[in-house]
C-alpha cells in the first residue's frame, strides 16, 4: 500500500504555511477555528506518518483508507483543545499515540462493505463538511445524509419521507437537496472552498465522490 498523494499540499495557501512550526500551526488552528488551512497544513505534514502506521494494521487498501479517515477525524476534534505544554510531549509523539489508539480500538468492516474514497473525500474537507452540516436545516441535513451516506435516489428519499408523514415529491427532494448543498457550501470556511472546490461547487464534488465510490466498488 502506497502513501496517498496529497494534492492539497501544493496549494498556495498550504505552501505558504510550510515554514511554520507545529506549535505555531496548532496555535493558529485553535485561535482561528473557522479557518481550515491550518488543520490542512498539519494534515499534509503528518499524513505520511499516520498512513505508514495504519497500513501495517489494515488488511486491504480500502480498510487502510477508511481507518486513515477515521483517525484524522478524531485528530481534528482533539487538536482544537490540545495543550502541548507538558514536558516531553511533541505534536508528532501525540499524533503517533492517538493513531495507535485509533488502530487498536477500530473495528474495521470488510473491504466490500466500505464505501469511501480517500481521493474523492480527503479528511480535511470531510471534517469541515461534517461540521458545517450543523448549519443546515434538520430536514435538508437528513436528505443530504440519505443521498450521500446511503446513496439513496431522490424518489427513494421521497418515498421514505412520505411513509413518515411528509408531503414531498421527488422533485421537492431534489430542490431541497440543492438548497441544502448551497447552504452547506456557504457554511464551509472560505479557505477550504479555495483548496478543495476550486473550479466547482460542493454539490458537483459530492456527486463526483459518489461516482468514485461506485467505481471503486466495481
Amino acid at each position: 500500500m502506497q502513501t496517498p498523494s496529497l494534492p492539497e499540499s501544493n496549494h498556495p495557501l498550504i505552501k505558504s504555511l510550510s515554514h511554520y512550526s507545529d506549535q505555531e500551526l496548532l496555535t493558529l488552528l485553535q485561535r482561528h477555528p473557522d479557518a481550515g488551512q491550518y488543520f490542512t497544513a498539519l494534515y499534509c505534514r503528518y499524513s505520511p506518518l499516520v498512513y505508514t502506521l495504519i497500513r501495517h494494521s489494515a488488511r486491504s487498501p480500502m480498510q487502510a483508507d477508511y481507518l486513515f479517515s477515521i483517525t484524522w477525524r478524531h485528530l481534528f476534534h482533539e487538536l482544537l483543545g490540545l495543550d502541548l505544554s507538558t514536558p516531553g510531549i511533541t505534536l508528532q509523539s501525540w499524533i503517533i499515540n492517538v493513531t495507535a489508539l485509533c488502530i487498536n480500538q477500530a473495528e474495521l468492516p470488510p473491504a466490500e462493505d466500505i464505501h469511501y474514497s480517500l481521493e474523492a473525500s480527503p479528511p480535511p474537507l470531510q471534517c469541515y463538511v461534517e461540521r458545517s452540516l450543523d448549519q443546515v436545516s434538520p430536514s435538508q441535513r437528513l436528505m443530504i445524509v440519505m443521498a450521500q451516506t446511503f446513496r439513496w435516489s431522490e424518489p427513494r428519499i421521497a418515498a421514505y419521507l412520505q411513509a413518515e408523514g411528509e408531503h414531498i415529491t421527488a422533485a421537492g427532494v431534489k430542490a431541497q437537496l440543492q438548497a441544502g448543498y448551497e447552504r452547506l457550501e456557504t457554511a464551509l470556511p472560505e479557505d477550504i472552498r479555495a483548496i478543495y472546490l476550486a473550479g466547482g461547487n460542493l454539490e458537483a464534488h459530492l456527486h463526483g465522490q459518489q461516482r468514485a465510490q461506485t467505481t471503486t466498488e466495481a
